[in-house]
């Protein structure tokens, strides 16, 4: 029986995918697997029995990345199972950037009790007026999961659309509009786009050198823009408006900002498809061994295991570790059948498909080697 605490609620969607096997009362102090959403994990005690984490979202800056590598422990994200819920997002921003929707409905609020409200409201929603985003130039600074969906929606509302992404993906270019004018230079989109929404760092370098008047959307990560000189871009006028999906006290109730309140992905489906990819993910890793969207151990995906055994071992990616590690299985008479390892960073992952099982003595004997974090006999 595998143990499996949720420390947010995840949609049961998700959680009807766990078998039998599976028990989701687990306190977590017991649980080999978690899942989680906004819980901010860094000041938790790390558990030796503790396999796997998925966060149901993209990102995972509320999990402590590094000390769960040092502890073997697999961090999953779910990469592009929010991605629809937040382009509709940012392509409400930009028109609630471009038209003052916002203001118009205060308005309204503000004048309920005007018994001729409509003649009212055509005096005064003047005010309110603002203008269209077809033909206007927009920049996506980031064509992942996101920003490809950005980018193709907003071509079909009729913007012409430059792209910028240093590491573009074959596959994100196969998604992408051929209407998308790609970047090779990100200073370009500054100079040149009416709209600007943010995916990726923005550079420091650039933003002295933004069109006048450009309106910036960040529904990415907080982090990614600095918010005091974006204030002082507005109060200049070389920043129209600031969208920011991220509340805090430098940029709520400023002129020139409107603050959501983090709804990106807020949405139904959204948190179902995060839920399904996150217990799939976790299935994947626990009955198989297999690694898909970790964030801080590398992707390994070797199937199901048709061989008598199969062992994984987290360890760190220094030299030698591969041959002291088929040297026990030899020693032991244990025939490798086939085998797996692949590194990011300072963290490798290696899987051993064998001939034979694998004995609790073996198994010591690869965790006693220099550099090695975890092993587990997954069949």
């Amino acid at each position: 029986m595998v143990n499996v605490h949720c420390l947010n609620n995840i949609a049961s969607v998700g959680l009807d995918l766990f078998s039998d096997d599976y028990n989701m009362e687990s306190s977590y102090e017991d649980a080999q697997a978690v899942l989680v959403r906004s819980a901010k994990m860094h000041d938790m005690e790390l558990s030796d029995d503790l396999l796997a984490i998925a966060r149901a979202g993209a990102g995972v800056n509320n999990i402590p990345l590094d000390k769960c590598a040092d502890k073997g422990i697999v961090v999953f994200n779910t990469p592009g199972a929010n991605a629809n819920a937040v382009k509709e997002h940012v392509l409400a921003a930009l028109l609630l950037a471009s038209r003052d929707i916002l203001g118009g409905i205060k308005w309204v609020e503000d004048n309920k009790d005007d018994a001729d409200i409509a003649k009212s409201a055509e005096k005064a929603k003047k005010a309110f007026a603002g203008k269209e985003i077809k033909g206007k130039k927009l920049g996506v600074i980031g064509l992942g999961a996101i920003g490809q969906l950005v980018a193709n929606a907003a071509i079909s509302l009729g913007m012409e659309v430059y792209g910028y992404d240093p590491y573009l993906s074959v596959n994100a270019a196969w998604n992408l509009s051929s209407e998308v004018k790609h970047i090779v230079n990100v200073e370009d989109i500054y100079k040149e786009c009416d709209y600007i929404t943010i995916h990726v760092p923005a550079l420091d370098s650039t933003k002295g050198i933004m069109k006048k008047g450009t309106v910036i959307v960040n529904c990415a990560r907080d982090v990614l823009v600095d918010e005091p000189a974006i204030l002082d871009a507005i109060k200049s006028g070389k920043v129209a408006k600031y969208v920011t999906d991220f509340p805090n006290t430098t940029t709520a109730g400023q002129e020139g900002v409107i603050v959501l309140p983090h709804l990106g992905a807020s949405t139904e489906e959204a948190e179902d498809n995060c839920a399904v990819m996150a217990v799939k993910e976790l299935r994947n890793y626990i009955e198989n061994g297999n690694i898909v969207n970790s964030v801080n151990y590398p992707n390994c995906d070797c199937g199901v295991c048709a061989s008598a055994g199969r062992v994984t071992v987290c360890h760190k990616n220094v030299p030698a570790i591969i041959s002291k590690l088929t040297s026990v299985m030899g020693d032991a008479g244990i025939n490798i059948e086939s085998m797996d390892n692949k590194s990011r960073g300072d963290y490798a992952y290696s899987v051993l498909d064998t001939g034979s099982a694998i004995t609790e003595d073996v198994t010591a004997k690869l965790s006693a080697i220099d550099g090695v974090i975890k092993v587990r006999v997954v069949k």
